[in-house]
């Protein structure tokens, strides 16, 4: 999953999409960076993130990861229909379809670094995939109360948050990169809403609670990198 502003850093795994450098940029060396095991599974994010996910690059749509993050987006309203439609949101068809919608992240991340396919739409469209899925994980565990409401209402609060402060950011032309608690916060959040839908509501409560901690902290660390980044982009008077 990712936890990054839309414009973010190429998104929580550190890539997304695919295409060419922008026009005018020349070679890319981010892309250009030796394929190690540590970078493939997200676990080195050293150095810029490539130019083609970078804000004025061009969407170019039709690449793999994108392809897998369209189906990601397709899969939500599917997971949507078969929770809503169970008799108590608890059940593998709905919890099987949570996961695949959720590793997807981490798919159209490899498959990115494989190819070096990255894109501007890659970067906006993965952490807009993931906050629906993480607001669909709440209305399913919500509508049958397998977590407390009080913690999903400030799980939302958040995502809706970010989205505000991405779009503030996109209009403003500021970049923010994804930090470590909005990376650590991830696991435990998805985790949380997950494992309700197993029969394992207290594991979930646990998780949502660390998720919730970590993704606050995440959120402060943002608008202040945000606040900083607008006032460096104004022009000198």
């Amino acid at each position: 999953m990712a936890d990054a502003p839309v414009g973010g850093d190429a998104h929580e795994n550190g890539t997304a999409g695919g295409g060419e450098p922008a026009a005018g940029t020349g070679a890319d060396p981010a892309a250009a960076r030796p394929l190690t095991l540590r970078r493939l599974l997200g676990l080195d994010r050293s150095g810029p993130p490539p130019a083609a996910t970078t804000a004025g690059a061009p969407l170019n749509p039709w690449t793999i990861p994108n392809a897998i993050g369209f189906a990601r987006l397709l899969l939500i309203p599917v997971f949507l229909i078969v929770a809503l439609s169970s008799d108590d949101g608890v059940g593998a068809p709905q919890a099987i379809l949570f996961a695949v919608i959720g590793w997807g992240d981490y798919a159209d991340g490899m498959a990115a670094r494989v190819t070096r396919q990255y894109s501007r739409l890659g970067t906006l469209m993965d952490p807009v995939t993931d906050r629906l899925l993480v607001i669909s994980g709440v209305i399913v565990t919500w509508h049958f109360c397998l977590l407390p409401r009080w913690a999903l209402a400030v799980l939302v609060a958040r995502e809706l948050l970010m989205l505000g402060l991405a779009r503030q950011g996109l209009r403003h032309g500021v970049d923010i990169r994804i930090n470590w608690p909005g990376r650590l916060a991830v696991a435990p959040v998805m985790g949380g809403l997950f494992f309700p839908m197993c029969g394992l509501q207290t594991l979930g409560e646990v998780l949502l609670y660390i998720g919730l901690a970590l993704a606050l902290t995440a959120t402060a660390l943002y608008v202040r990198d945000g606040v900083r980044a607008a006032r460096a982009a104004r022009p000198s008077s």
